[in-house]
C-alpha cells in the first residue's frame, strides 16, 4: 500500500495519540455534526484525522487523543465509548 507524502498512517496515529474514543458513525454524519465533532476534537489534543471501524453490525468513527483527560471529556460530551489505550 502506498501513501502520500506527509500523510499520517494509522500506526503513527496510534503511537502519538494513544487514547481512543469511538462514536457511532451516525453521530458524525452530516455537515453540521461532522464540523461540531471535529472542531471539539481539534480544540482538545485530537489527532488530525479519525479512522473507521466496523463492529457488531455498525460503523464507528474513532477519534484519538494525546491526553487521557481529553479523551474522557470528548467521550462524555458525545456519549462515546472509550477504547483500551494503545500505549504500552
Amino acid at each position: 500500500m502506498t501513501r502520500r507524502k506527509r500523510e499520517i498512517s494509522r500506526p503513527e496515529i496510534k503511537r502519538k495519540w494513544p487514547y481512543h474514543v469511538a462514536l457511532s458513525a451516525d453521530n458524525v454524519r452530516g455537515l453540521r455534526n461532522s464540523e461540531l465533532v471535529r472542531s471539539l476534537s481539534k480544540e482538545l489534543s485530537g489527532a488530525p484525522r479519525p479512522y473507521a471501524v466496523h463492529r457488531d453490525g455498525g460503523d464507528l468513527a474513532v477519534f484519538c487523543f494525546a491526553k487521557p483527560e481529553d479523551a474522557e471529556a470528548f467521550a462524555m460530551h458525545f456519549d462515546g465509548e472509550r477504547l483500551p489505550s494503545t500505549r504500552r
